[in-house]
Order: C-alpha cells, then structure tokens, then sequence
C-alpha cells in the first residue's frame, strides 16, 4: 500500500512539510510506502473548466510537470495527505490550484480512496482552510480521515511546530487512522450509479 502526501506550502522545509513527516514516519512504521510531493515556489495555472482533459485521457492540457505527475502517480496511491499552510482562512491559492486541476482531469484516480487534510498556522483560519480541503474528498467519493481534534499544528517556523506537542499528536494519530482506513478498505468499494447533473431547477 502507499500513501501520497502533497505539500501545497511554497516553503519545502517549513512547518506544513514538519507535520506530514510526523504523519509518514507513522505510516512507515505500519508497512505503508509513503511519497511527499513537494508543489515548490513556481506558478501553478488555475483550471479553466475547458474539459479537453476528458478527451486528453484524464490528463490536464496545461502539461506541466506536477499536476499530470500527481494524477499518474494518483492511479497507484491507496490513499492522500494533502498539507497547506493558512493564508487569509483557506488554504494555499498554489493547493487549490492543483487540487482543482487534479480532481477535474483524475477524479476517478482519488475516489473511495481516503484522505486527509492537514494545515498549518500561526494562529487562526485553520478550521476553514481544513473544510476547504476536505470538500474535494466529500464530493469525490472519498473516506475522510480524521483525527482526535482538528488536523493542524501551529507555529510560524518549525521550531514552533515541534513544541505544539498536542499537534504533534494529532499528526500520528492521522497516520494511525490512515493505516486502519485502508486495511478496513480492502474490499470492493460499490459500484457507483452514472452521475446525474442537474444544472438547473425548473
């Protein structure tokens, strides 16, 4: 089994990347590979709802290298981590935007698939930022991973990170519950019905 976990913090050693090792280190201890992808300081495209990924062969027509890399290495991951750090209540505009982009083109790679939503912050806007991310599991078929209380640390440096003890905590407990999630996922998943969409209400 393997378990991707996507920094979507410009910063590749900061607090965001300090509570998804705490969360691999856990998994590595319960037999499960682990990948951290790094989304890094370059400019991410928006999606633009243009829908030739669907004649693309779900791979998105802006071809660079991490969203399309995300989707293929999607097809063979059991399960997600996707870490932000908080600006202004939501999570990173470079997280979203590859999160638009993957679940637009890859939604199938990811459904009945468990994931997690990790933040970071000094302070404040994290419940937010979580609820954001965790959108994109809830409307893609996706066990969600919790924990014991939200899943976030605080600190402005990792340094900080490592004193937020109860944060710390609720990191490995999110790798504990990843690895029980995808041992009890062993089954097949149902078979889902052919979307509906209703654009409108007469």
């Amino acid at each position: 089994m393997k378990v991707m976990l996507i920094n979507g913090s410009s910063n590749s050693n900061g607090c965001t990347f300090r509570a998804l090792k705490e969360i691999e280190t856990v998994l590595n201890k319960e037999k499960i590979e682990t990948e951290v992808i790094q989304l890094g300081s370059g400019a991410v495209k928006d999606c633009i709802g243009c829908r030739a990924c669907v004649q693309n062969d779900n791979k998105c027509i802006f071809n660079d290298d991490t969203v399309n890399e995300i989707i293929e290495k999607a097809k063979t991951s059991d399960g997600f981590v996707f870490g932000s750090p908080v600006y202004y209540a939501h999570p990173s505009g470079r997280l979203l935007s590859v999160l638009d982009r993957v679940f637009y083109a890859g939604s199938k790679f990811f459904a009945y698939k468990p994931g997690a939503a990790v933040v970071s912050a000094r302070r404040a806007g994290t419940t937010a930022a979580v609820d954001v991310i965790n959108k994109y599991f809830t409307i893609n078929n996706m066990p969600v991973v919790s924990s014991q209380y939200w899943n976030m640390v605080h600190g402005s440096k990792q340094d900080d990170v490592e004193k937020d003890l109860e944060g710390l905590q609720i990191m490995r407990t999110i790798g504990k519950n990843m690895a029980w999630l995808l041992n009890a996922l062993k089954s097949e998943h149902p078979e889902p019905e052919i979307k509906i969409m209703t654009n409108f209400i007469r």
